[in-house]
């Protein structure tokens, strides 16, 4: 991982402005290539791209061709636009609970979620993905015995991410400090460095007493960028987060959740207002980046 030296700090029109968790689809949204020109057009560089649900995609779909097909997407955009793509690949929660409404038993969809993770975890391996996600537990309510294969599906794909040396990207319920607590301790029994643990759509928790080391991906609204800041200001510790719109790249939910030219556009009004500095902008898109994933982000 080369990065930049510190006294280096590039402007920010050069810096690598990274979204670390947006979607695209060709089959229900605009697609790879539109996506990541309308990013690049407001001064993206990065995305960090999850491969949609089985459900989503066109025609019958298993785990690993869901996975194929976001590497597939992630080449298109490294190969046709000006933006820089990675991978992380796994099985959304919801994956599970739709297979035991068709009819599967709990243990069977486990089963299945598990061979998923190893899949993910192969790819990963094979360098075509950079991170293990999104995984984890539903935002919905589930039974008790089904939330019980969710935590242990995420403690076997922190394991996994251990072994493979790599990040986790989480999904799970609105979480604070307490559930921060909870996903710290299931990392530190896989053995896996709680600081490559990424809280999606996290909300403004971040100081250490309140994610507990996790890394927070700041769903970038407003609210959630200036909560989090002032907090960080008022301790005087340094930006450990990371930003994310989470977009969904579905023309029936236009915009959904957050656009894809949010990132670079939040950032610069952040820049223009004084709320974060240049050294902020390249700690948050390139240094906690690379540190997280592991990668090097030269263009």
């Amino acid at each position: 991982m080369r990065g930049y030296k510190m006294n280096e700090i590039p402007k920010m029109d050069e810096i690598p402005v990274t979204d670390n968790h947006i979607h695209v689809d060709p089959v229900h949204g605009e697609g790879p290539v539109a996506v990541a020109n309308k990013f690049h057009r407001s001064g993206g560089k990065v995305m960090i791209i999850p491969n949609k649900p089985t459900w989503t995609v066109e025609g019958p779909c298993n785990f690993k061709e869901a996975m194929e097909l976001g590497i597939k997407y992630v080449d298109e955009i490294n190969k046709n636009t000006e933006v820089k793509a990675f991978s992380v690949l796994g099985a959304h929660p919801a994956e599970l609970t739709r297979r035991v409404e068709a009819g599967l038993s709990l243990q069977e969809a486990e089963l299945l979620m598990r061979d998923a993770f190893e899949t993910a975890q192969k790819f990963v391996v094979e360098g075509k993905a950079i991170g293990i996600g999104e995984i984890g537990r539903p935002h919905y309510e589930v039974s008790s015995e089904e939330l019980e294969v969710h935590n242990r599906l995420i403690l076997y794909a922190m394991e996994l991410a251990a072994d493979a040396d790599c990040a986790v990207q989480l999904h799970t319920e609105t979480s604070g400090p307490e559930q921060f607590l909870e996903f710290a301790k299931m990392a530190d029994k896989a053995g896996l460095k709680r600081s490559r643990v990424i809280k999606h759509f996290s909300g403004p928790f971040v100081l250490e007493e309140e994610n507990h080391g996790l890394l927070n991906s700041l769903i970038s609204t407003r609210e959630v960028l200036g909560e989090g800041l002032e907090k960080l200001k008022a301790s005087g510790k340094k930006i450990d987060f990371l930003m994310e719109t989470d977009y969904m790249d579905d023309l029936t939910r236009p915009g959904a959740v957050l656009g894809p030219r949010t990132v670079p556009r939040r950032t610069k009004e952040l820049l223009e207002k004084g709320l974060i500095t240049e050294e902020d902008a390249y700690r948050i898109h390139i240094e906690n980046v690379e540190r997280t994933y592991g990668i090097d982000l030269e263009m």
